[in-house]
């Protein structure tokens, strides 16, 4: 493999990577307060996705008004979700909780298909994304460096708002200890809507930028890139956004590099996120940033 080629590699890597992370930052977001697995929240890509379709093809409105009314409606049905299907079940067994999510998920998408249907729809891409910066032997796509730039600032304001504001304070504490924090007056089902919504509104800022990247939207279309999160926030720690962000970074440039190292393998591109959640849970169950939580 020469210099230049790793380099392009290294671009395609972290382009997939990033997206992964968004994606993986809300499942561990939820996971540290709630030690719930979201499974839906791979779908919430999907809802994304058609928001900011619908957006564009039926209403004409302007790609910065989609992308942004994208992100919070997904974050308000993060929330409706939360206190639809999470709320009603919050002291029942860890079992119950996870069942849902799973329903949640089929829910989300069979009223897709039922409603839009399973034809997948050409995702519009925007001028402002298209071409590329050729630097030496290497193309840089200029999605790519948007991809990268969005990822930063979303990244640095989420850890802003957990490490700075008060919610994000509240957010910590009730990762910690939910009853003690409840008995000082804070209010649990706030913060945690707070919560679903700010990983909802992650994950629809990921769907927007990976249709951008693969442009066809179908109902299953966030079931892949929903579980290779869920790996993503295993590797680097779940419950961990920095440990997400670094697992999605990994999980990216490990598929890119196998299948460009072996193209043979290529079609075991899918099977190298599970193996790698394999054995990080065997060698590291708290992940690579993670570390253990209270029961």
């Amino acid at each position: 493999m020469d210099y230049s080629f790793a380099l392009q590699q290294l671009v395609y890597g972290l382009t997939v990577g990033c997206l992964y992370g968004l994606l993986a930052i809300g499942y561990s977001m939820v996971y540290g307060v709630l030690r719930l697995i979201n499974f839906a929240h791979g779908d919430l890509l999907m809802v994304s996705a058609y928001i900011g379709f619908f957006g564009i093809v039926i209403f004409h409105l302007p790609w910065p008004v989609s992308f942004a009314g994208a992100i919070a409606l997904t974050a308000l049905l993060g929330i409706l979700i939360d206190r639809g299907a999470y709320k009603p079940i919050r002291k029942s067994p860890r079992i119950n909780a996870l069942i849902t999510a799973i329903g949640v998920s089929f829910l989300l998408e069979n009223v897709a298909l039922v409603t839009i249907g399973g034809r997948p729809k050409s995702f519009p891409t925007p001028g402002f994304v298209s071409g590329a910066i050729v630097v030496g032997d290497v193309s840089i796509p200029t999605l790519s460096v948007w991809v990268f730039v969005v990822t930063v600032v979303l990244l640095t304001l989420c850890m802003a708002v957990v490490k700075k504001t008060r919610i994000g304070i509240a957010m910590r504490a009730l990762s910690r200890d939910m009853e003690t924090v409840m008995l000082m007056g804070v209010d649990k089902d706030r913060v945690i809507s707070f919560t679903f919504a700010l990983g909802s509104a992650l994950a629809a800022a990921g769907g927007i930028m990976w249709c951008m990247k693969y442009p066809a939207v179908e109902p299953f279309m966030g079931v892949i890139p929903g579980l290779k999160a869920f790996v993503a926030a295993v590797l680097g720690g779940i419950g961990s956004i920095s440990g997400a962000a670094m697992g999605g970074m990994i999980l990216g440039l490990a598929e890119v590099f196998i299948v460009a190292v072996q193209p043979e393998w290529s079609g075991y591109r899918d099977a190298v996120a599970f193996f790698l959640m394999i054995v990080i849970l065997l060698t590291r169950p708290t992940g690579i940033m993670g570390e253990r939580l209270p029961d």
